[in-house]
């Protein structure tokens, strides 16, 4: 998901989508996932010097990328999406009186729970043994950057380094995420809950275990046949509500919690094992997946008199 802050910010990018060729080849890509520019150029039915125009203005705003593969006559570029949602934010910033920023690495977790298929990575090996959950308590697993688990939870502690006198007005949480199959199967629906302080805030179903096409900053090292990327995600609670990328998934408000500058933060990530769809997770840090970031956390907060 691409994340517009501002009008400003994403002017670039409505000059990129400004044209009917670039929405035509948009939709061709969400509909077959990769294709090769000869491809992109028939379906359209225009020359290969008129498309190589459009897809540098859709890769210079971040829309697609495009990578070279060996051919039977040659390399061959081929382009896919990079996002699967782009979230408009029209908010004025005048209205978020002080914010506090943070990320937390994939690895740093408080507590877990889980059940194998798990396992953890760094971004240059194998921590431990894949299907050993004992490993989850390993020294190393500071230091990994993927872990993935079929059922059970991580949670994480959010930092709260705001100053004195202050109440949480809003908090937003993104990753990179996805199902967790044996191996890797796009069609793979898991129910992925969110909690905060044991609340349930809500539940979203990732659709698959993605493997159609390497991650981005996938290591080069890491197995082709298991989890290549995620979706990034993004949750947030506010006083109106708690909503993921801009669609609300419950009534849970951030005044219900009474949260201030002395309260912690437990947010966790959970596969229930009474969910319609248990097929697991996968949490994506900055060496993994579509998005060079690990789990980022941002609080808005004011006095707590206002």
């Amino acid at each position: 998901m691409q994340h517009i802050t501002s009008l400003s910010e994403g002017l670039d990018l409505f000059k990129a989508l400004g044209s009917e060729v670039r929405i035509n080849i948009i939709n061709l890509l969400l509909e077959n996932k990769q294709m090769n520019m000869n491809e992109i150029a028939t379906s359209l039915n225009i020359t290969g010097g008129a498309l190589t125009s459009h897809i540098k203005k859709l890769e210079s705003c971040g829309l697609i990328q495009v990578s070279s593969e060996s051919a039977g006559h040659g390399n061959q570029k081929l382009c896919s999406l990079i996002h699967d949602k782009i979230l408009i934010d029209l908010e004025s910033s005048n209205s978020i009186q002080d914010v506090y920023n943070t990320e937390i690495k994939v690895g740093h977790y408080t507590d877990y729970h889980v059940l194998p298929t798990c396992g953890l990575a760094s971004s240059e090996a194998l921590i431990g043994e894949e299907d050993d959950t004992r490993f989850f308590s390993h020294p190393d697993r500071f230091n990994a950057d993927i872990l993935w688990f079929t059922e059970g939870y991580v949670e994480y502690e959010i930092p709260t380094f705001i100053p004195s006198g202050q109440r949480i007005t809003q908090i937003m949480v993104s990753a990179e995420l996805s199902s967790e199959a044996p191996g890797i199967n796009n069609v793979w629906p898991s129910d992925i809950s969110f909690y905060l302080n044991d609340t349930l805030l809500g539940m979203w179903t990732s659709p698959g275990d993605f493997g159609d096409m390497r991650g981005i900053f996938t290591p080069d090292w890491w197995y082709d046949n298991w989890n290549q990327y995620g979706l990034l995600k993004m949750l947030v609670i506010n006083k109106t509500g708690t909503y993921l990328d801009g669609l609300k998934i419950s009534d849970v408000e951030i005044d219900s919690m009474n949260l201030d500058y002395t309260s912690k933060l437990r947010f966790r990530f959970a596969i229930d094992h009474d969910s319609k769809h248990v097929g697991g997770l996968t949490i994506f840090g900055s060496t993994f997946g579509n998005y060079s970031q690990d789990i980022k956390a941002t609080i808005n907060y004011v006095p707590i008199d206002e």
